[in-house]
């Protein structure tokens, strides 16, 4: 079930931005673009949650799937490093909400400081010139229109990595840490299955998660049972 719905995720993803590409008008006047906004958003939400179950061993029970898998998802999210990206993850699981966790933000944590402090530390040069080519290739060699390409390709994407903030990292483990926190320092969404799913494919159950890593973002919600 893992491979199926990371193989459906990315397939889901990459077939709506073809479309949405090459096929919407980007114009102020049409309401069919912001609802393709707001589909592609989830997609690459979906992506980067595919690639964080892979880096805990969820998609597949062989480690060389999730690798593949993982690095595809993270790489089509935002020419990202699934190799950083696990080994900064371990740290958050083990070092949660501490100044030695990369996620989180030990400031007075407004939310924009601690996104843009967050964004900062996952940010990359390697990833700026990936995104920078791939950006030329879809404008000058498949001659894509450029608003379509700003519009559909990179607002969705940077919209995706504030649901992901939002709903995975500031709500859970914002202060002040209270005992029903402990031992994870992570809270959890209400028990509401359907709009977990749509808020971040169950990864507002966040102490639940932290509880059991190996659980899949997909059987989540059977912890909140």
């Amino acid at each position: 079930m893992g491979v199926f719905l990371a193989i459906l995720i990315i397939a889901v993803w990459g077939g709506h931005l073809a479309y949405i590409l090459t096929s919407v008008d980007v114009s102020l006047a049409n309401p069919w673009m912001y609802l393709h906004i707001l589909l592609q958003t989830y997609f690459y939400t979906g992506l980067f949650i595919t690639g964080h179950d892979a880096m805990h061993g969820t998609v597949s029970a062989k480690r060389k799937v999730n690798e593949i898998l993982g690095s595809l998802a993270v790489f089509l999210f935002a020419g990202m490093s699934y190799k950083r990206l696990k080994k900064n993850h371990g740290k958050h699981h083990k070092y949660v909400a501490t100044e030695n966790d990369p996620d989180y933000y030990t400031g007075n944590q407004n939310f924009f400081v601690w996104w843009a402090t967050f964004m900062w530390r996952y940010l990359t040069v390697i990833q700026i010139i990936i995104m920078a080519a791939l950006y030329n290739i879809f404008v000058w060699v498949l001659n894509i229109p450029e608003p379509n390409v700003i519009v559909f390709w990179i607002v969705p994407a940077i919209l995706g990595t504030l649901q992901l903030f939002y709903v995975g990292t500031f709500l859970p483990h914002q202060r002040p840490h209270d005992e029903y926190m402990q031992p994870h320092k992570a809270r959890t969404q209400k028990k509401n299955h359907l709009w977990a799913m749509l808020s971040c494919y169950f990864f507002g159950y966040h102490y639940e998660h932290h509880e059991s890593p190996r659980t899949p973002w997909w059987q989540l919600y059977k912890s909140k049972q």
